[in-house]
């Protein structure tokens, strides 16, 4: 598609600085993710939460809504922002920079406020914290697309998530036993998310050293609402990326069911101390060692196999908990949910880097995460309901119709990388 003599410079460029950008990237990543994975995980901030608010489990639902609705809107606002530029850096900088200021706030409303005030804080702190995720994540997908070669992403990924795994086991140890006191208090919590705003800092701050190229050819530059108007228009020329879109989309809400399997559980097998730590740690140490196959299996054969491979291990799950109760059996299911959704997730994010051309990363990124978070967020809702009106088993069934349905969909897409 590109063959000129700045084309070629380009790329000897981002040759020539691999090892160098590779190595930042990967430290970034550790540092980013451990600390994000604090706020994220369904623990630390579900528990702040319902403390803050006296034992409201709407505010807990609340907190993680607005997360949620907050990382569906700024995608393509983002796409808005840095399509048009050479250089995508400055920007990751301050969206980063903002994302990171609002999990200080997160720590500020338990330390500094009580009350009310404090739950208000830290809803507003939740909100602010999706809106930025939602652009931060296109800006240092995109920059990861001008640096990391197609064929040394699945490695960088599948290394960063392997090691952030492990960190972030630890710390949320460390946090747990040291931190948090006994019993929990806000001043526990708020250090536990005074950490994670020093490790992102840590991280943004080593994208310093990143040698961004800046490429021959890059989009006209659009408003929000001309990407708005124009993405309909986009994702019908480019159909392949659409029928991902809509595969990717399904499969989200296949998530439908991840709050209700421990509760599945915890009715066929009982949930005992032991039982809940085995279940855990099954699912952990899956999810951790999954992500370096998941890694070189994307650099080998590509990202589309790995989500198919991934999906299809989800569904195997899902019907399996359905099938037998055995202790033995219910372990083994966790271990590859959890080594699924890494699968999954390390899979639907790097997939739209190598549809179509390199001036609309940007916005396919965007598309793709805006309508990803959206059914992200319609899913835990929409399990709730089916679980209260038809209970756990109609709730798995729906969720893997809805990921078969996104695995045929998916599998109508040819392998971008060596179609586009």
């Amino acid at each position: 598609m590109y063959d000129s003599d700045a084309e070629r410079d380009y790329h000897r460029h981002v040759q020539e600085r691999l090892p160098r950008n590779f190595a930042v990237h990967l430290v970034h990543g550790l540092l980013g993710q451990t600390g994000f994975r604090l706020v994220s995980t369904p623990t630390f901030v579900p528990a702040y939460i319902l403390l803050l608010s006296g034992g409201s489990d709407v505010a807990v639902g609340l907190a993680l809504s607005l997360a949620a609705l907050g990382a569906a809107l700024t995608p393509l606002f983002s796409a808005s922002l840095i399509g048009h530029r050479r250089r995508v850096l400055p920007v990751g900088f301050w969206t980063g920079g903002a994302m990171r200021v609002a999990v200080l706030c997160l720590a500020l409303a338990g330390l500094l406020l009580e009350g009310r005030a404090a739950l208000v804080a830290a809803l507003a702190a939740m909100a602010l914290f999706g809106l930025f995720a939602g652009m931060q994540t296109v800006v240092f997908q995109t920059l990861l697309s001008k640096v990391i070669p197609v064929h040394y992403r699945g490695r960088l990924m599948g290394l960063r998530n392997f090691l952030a795994s492990l960190t972030t086991i630890g710390v949320a140890w460390v946090g747990g036993n040291y931190l948090l006191g006994t019993p929990p208090t806000a001043a526990g919590y708020a250090a536990v998310f005074l950490v994670a705003f020093a490790l992102t800092t840590l991280g943004l701050l080593v994208l310093v050293l990143v040698q961004e190229p800046e490429p021959p050819t890059v989009a006209e530059r659009r408003s929000f609402a001309q990407y708005l108007r124009e993405m309909p228009a986009f994702l019908h020329a480019e159909p392949a990326f659409a029928r991902f879109v809509a595969a990717r989309a399904l499969s989200t809400l296949g998530r439908m069911a991840l709050p209700f399997y421990i509760l599945f559980a915890g009715e066929s097998i009982g949930l005992s101390g032991e039982t809940l730590a085995s279940l855990t740690v099954s699912f952990t140490i899956a999810a951790t060692l999954a992500n370096l196959f998941w890694g070189w299996l994307s650099d080998e054969y590509g990202f589309r196999l790995c989500m198919l491979l991934s999906i299809g291990l989800w569904i195997v799950a899902t019907l399996t908990l359905l099938l037998s109760a055995h202790y033995w059996v219910v372990v083994a299911v966790f271990a590859a949910i959890g080594a699924s959704q890494e699968g999954f997730r390390l899979g639907s994010i790097s997939l739209p880097m190598e549809f179509g051309n390199r001036e609309q990363t940007s916005l396919r990124l965007a598309i793709a995460n805006t309508v990803s978070e959206g059914a992200g967020s319609i899913a835990p809702l929409l399990g709730g309901v089916v679980a209260a009106a038809l209970g756990y088993d109609a709730v798995f069934i729906g969720a893997a119709i809805l990921l078969v349905i996104g695995l045929l969909v998916l599998l109508s897409v040819r392998e971008p990388r060596y179609h586009t």
